[in-house]
């Protein structure tokens, strides 16, 4: 659950992007630039947060009074073996280093909800974080050395752990809302993983956006699970995909090569953080996510 340190919104005076080309930050370096909030977005062109003197170079951009996010990481697209928990692991370490040598005004780091252990149904804040990989397992690491450094430092501290995040400007594609709107409108087919039985929930970039700015003006710390509290099955995702795109869409199946698993959020923290947010019903997102979709296409 989170705290609000500031009781009413108050704009962050510049915020700090680590991992400047990634999905979650490049549109939140819009949303904020449009707000007019400054803001400096590094990416690994920049600044290799995995090189041993990246901390150093960091820490002399930092500024006392600024707002930092941290994005920057590979993801299961890049691997899921040792080397890159490895990678990951660096960049936190560079991160502390930084903060520790210039300590910020707030620090939001974003994790995963694969913290949680895959086979547990029903997720709350309150779950015990138990990762079922090591993709889990560097997040939760990252976590705990980012919770320590901002502790000793008194740096109020924000962990955002979303689910699986959809909209147009995705650079994963991963199975889900990404893979089939793009096979769709490319190959004119969804391929499904088994009958597509899973349960899991999806949420709109908008949304994760719009939840992070409100937790920049809130100065808020602790934890809180980015999600929907909309649950669908891979096979209702695919059929809803198949009616907005007039029902010429393929579906098919293929051979499955683990069990089933399902996976429903308590949304009751994320109500009382931000009792005013709506979630985007995810037909409208799918809708404006196609639209955007082909208007890159075109």
């Amino acid at each position: 659950m989170l705290t609000h340190l500031n009781p009413s919104s108050v704009p962050p005076s510049r915020v700090v992007i680590l991992g400047a080309h990634g999905f979650i930050a490049r549109a939140l370096a819009i949303k904020l630039t449009v707000s007019k909030i400054p803001v400096l977005a590094i990416s690994s062109q920049e600044l290799d947060l995995t090189l041993p003197t990246a901390g150093q170079i960091l820490a002399a951009q930092l500024q006392s009074t600024d707002a930092v996010v941290m994005t920057a990481g590979l993801t299961p697209d890049k691997g899921r073996d040792t080397a890159t928990l490895i990678r990951n692991l660096c960049m936190a370490e560079q991160v502390v280093n930084a903060v520790a040598l210039q300590p910020c005004a707030h620090l939001i780091y974003f994790s995963s909800d694969a913290v949680y252990d895959s086979r547990h149904p029903d997720v709350s804040e309150s779950t015990p974080a138990a990762p079922s990989d090591l993709y889990g397992v560097m997040h939760l690491a990252r976590e705990l050395a980012l919770a320590q450094v901002t502790t000793q430092q008194r740096i109020p501290f924000c962990i955002l752990r979303p689910c699986a995040i959809y909209g147009a400007g995705d650079t994963h594609n991963s199975y889900g809302p990404n893979r089939f709107l793009r096979t769709a409108l490319t190959e004119g087919k969804i391929k499904l993983f088994g009958a597509g039985e899973e349960t899991r929930d999806h949420v709109c970039i908008d949304d994760v956006i719009e939840l992070t700015v409100q937790a920049l003006h809130h100065l808020s710390s602790g934890t809180l699970n980015l999600v929907s509290g909309q649950c669908v099955t891979f096979a209702q995702l695919a059929a809803k995909i198949n009616h907005l795109l007039g029902g010429s869409i393929t579906i098919e199946s293929l051979p499955r090569s683990g069990s089933v698993t399902h996976r429903r959020f308590d949304t009751d923290s994320l109500r009382q953080a931000f009792p005013a947010h709506t979630a985007i019903p995810l037909d409208t997102g799918l809708a404006q996510t196609i639209s955007e979709l082909r208007r890159n296409q075109a």
